[in-house]
């Protein structure tokens, strides 16, 4: 996707996380000469086939499976430092050469244990159904004004106030949810100045790294975690993740200017998924989730919880085409429908009598529609050696026309399986 037009791409999902992002910047970034996370945190986990090697990353951008490729950590993600360098570690077990290649924004806030500790303990969490990473209080900790950076790290004598505050902080949100858990600051402390060497040594300017990259003509891919409808402003709100999951938080956390963004690929699954708690209009019953979830493999790389399914929701998608200005579609696990002998397809929901074309903001509206859907007879053969669209059942390019309608938007991508071959590009 890229070209004389098109220098920086960003990659978003268009459901509610999960759609394969990991493997299509895999596959995008063959061509990218950086790949750059803006968003999220170890909540997220991306997973790659490559071979018969699977690598699930968590915080380090995909593109680090390319050899040269540089890979940055933006100064939106929510940083946990501990499993960072296990991840790398278990990288260069495997092969991967990372030295000179991975960059940490020094603007980039850490998630520390007392962040995790809240987050398993708050019966807020527990009800939204978070992962219990972190990663919300880190993000609270943020914006409140009290949170601790890659760069504080450079000034340990001062450290320690700012970790006392945070561990009052924590502290006295753990007595008034009832826990009789407590954080230590001596061992925060003491955890960070074992890290801060290594860390620091990853510390940069990640924006005006990227910004004089993109000057000399460099390539740059900005991948974000989890999908637009999750995102903390446009998403299902409460039940969203901490961050902006949208190409606008793309540009605020890669620290670059929105207008430096050419253009937008969203990532749809051919169904729809979602963990955790919140609405999912056109969920299936649990019979043929089980089936749908047993052929899409659909566990969470990071919990191993088990996804809810859905037909495809083309509301949604039209409605994170908009909020992202998407200039591309990229439809992934078609071949999970290989074997289905019908499929829905929303594109519309109903409530009191009314019809609605547009996702609704309302929660409780939401709660109350009625998925309205066409129906496409399945192929019923497999998708997995296709290549090319036209190697495909006429009833799936069917089914994957109707889609390209209804988001208004064309599809780049199509995914019949989980290896890098398997990804079809269309013209």
């Amino acid at each position: 996707m890229f070209d004389s037009e098109v220098r920086t791409l960003c990659v978003v999902g268009a459901q509610w996380g999960d759609e394969g992002k990991g493997k299509l910047v895999d596959v995008i970034a063959e061509r990218a000469d950086w790949v750059v996370r803006y968003q999220g945190g170890a909540n997220a986990g991306h997973t790659v086939q490559i071979g018969g090697r699977q690598f699930v990353l968590h915080q380090i951008p995909s593109g680090i499976l390319h050899p040269g490729v540089r890979c940055a950590i933006g100064n939106g993600v929510v940083l946990d430092p501990d499993t960072l360098f296990t991840e790398i570690d278990e990288l260069v077990r495997e092969g991967v050469d990372v030295e000179g290649r991975l960059y940490v924004s020094d603007r980039a806030h850490l998630v520390l244990p007392y962040h995790k500790l809240v987050d398993c303990e708050s019966a807020a969490s527990r009800a939204i159904g978070t992962t219990g990473r972190g990663i919300g209080p880190a993000y609270e900790d943020k914006v409140a004004r009290r949170g601790i950076r890659v760069q504080d790290l450079r000034h340990l004598d001062r450290l320690r106030d700012l970790v006392t505050a945070g561990i009052g902080h924590a502290n006295a949100q753990l007595a008034a949810s009832g826990s009789d858990k407590r954080a230590s600051a001596e061992d925060t402390v003491a955890l960070l100045e074992r890290l801060a060497p290594r860390l620091l040594v990853l510390a940069e300017d990640v924006g005006l790294a990227v910004h004089r990259a993109r000057l000399s003509g460099a390539a740059v891919l900005l991948e974000g975690a989890q999908g637009s409808l999750l995102d903390v402003d446009h998403g299902t709100y409460p039940f969203v993740t901490s961050s902006s999951t949208t190409s606008g938080g793309a540009a605020t956390g890669a620290g670059l200017a929105p207008t430096s963004i050419d253009a937008v690929l969203g990532v749809v699954k051919a169904y729809t998924t979602r963990v955790g708690n919140g609405p999912l209009p056109t969920e299936l019953d649990e019979a043929l989730a089980a089936k749908v979830r047993k052929l899409g493999n659909e566990f969470g790389a990071t919990t191993g919880r088990p996804r809810r399914c859905g037909w495809f929701d083309a509301v949604v998608v039209r409605y994170a085409a908009r909020v992202n200005g998407l200039t591309g579609l990229a439809v992934t696990k078609l071949d999970v429908l290989d074997t289905l002998d019908r499929i829905g397809l929303c594109t519309a929901y109903e409530s009191g009598g009314e019809v609605y074309d547009e996702f609704p903001g309302d929660l409780v509206l939401l709660d109350s529609v009625r998925p309205r859907y066409e129906w496409f007879e399945g192929w019923q053969s497999s998708t997995a050696a296709a290549r090319t669209v036209d190697d495909l059942p006429a009833p799936a390019r069917r089914y994957l026309d109707r889609i390209r309608e209804l988001a208004d938007t064309p599809i780049a991508y199509v995914s019949v399986g989980t290896r890098r071959d398997q990804i079809i590009g269309v013209e």
